[in-house]
């Protein structure tokens, strides 16, 4: 009975740490994209209040999460944003919604998901959007001012 109880143990644990490295492994590999949640968003250089402040962003700004910490001041999330600049930003700062940014000069924005489509309007660098859907390479997106369209995932960031 010992015997049968310590092999039932072992293959337990065996079957729990399978499952715990397999749930590490998908969390891992999924990318946290976040927001800022106001204007005038200070981006320091480390985590915390007392670290230089390297710029600000704006209202719905979008950012990869690289890592999260605790200080002593609160949460802090180490970002990325589509040029690749890094810097923290305070965690309570930020809303875990995904939007996408213009990454290139200008690009046509268009009625259907092909460049056959007719252009609605050319966007500029930095304009940001509300994912929809996706078909294929494009995205279905949205303005702020209600305006919809599809652009292509290599004219936006993030991609995926």
């Amino acid at each position: 009975m010992k015997q049968n109880i310590s092999k039932h143990f072992r293959f337990t644990l065996q079957a729990l740490t399978v499952l715990l490295t397999f749930c590490f492994v998908l969390s891992a590999g999924a990318a946290e994209y976040v927001v800022v949640k106001n204007d005038g968003v200070n981006v320091r250089s480390g985590p915390g209040r007392n670290n230089e402040i390297l710029w600000e962003v704006f209202k719905n700004y979008p950012l990869k999460v690289t890592k999260r910490v605790n200080q002593k001041d609160g949460q802090w999330a180490e970002t990325v944003d589509f040029e690749g600049d890094k810097g923290w930003i305070s965690a309570s700062l930020l809303s875990k919604k995904k939007l996408v940014i213009v990454s290139v000069d200008a690009a046509n924005l268009r009625i259907g998901p092909d460049t056959n489509y007719e252009i609605i309007a050319t966007v500029k660098y930095g304009v940001v959007f509300t994912p929809l859907t996706k078909e294929g390479e494009w995205v279905k997106v949205q303005h702020n001012d209600g305006t919809i369209g599809w652009l292509h995932e290599k004219l936006i960031w993030p991609k995926d």
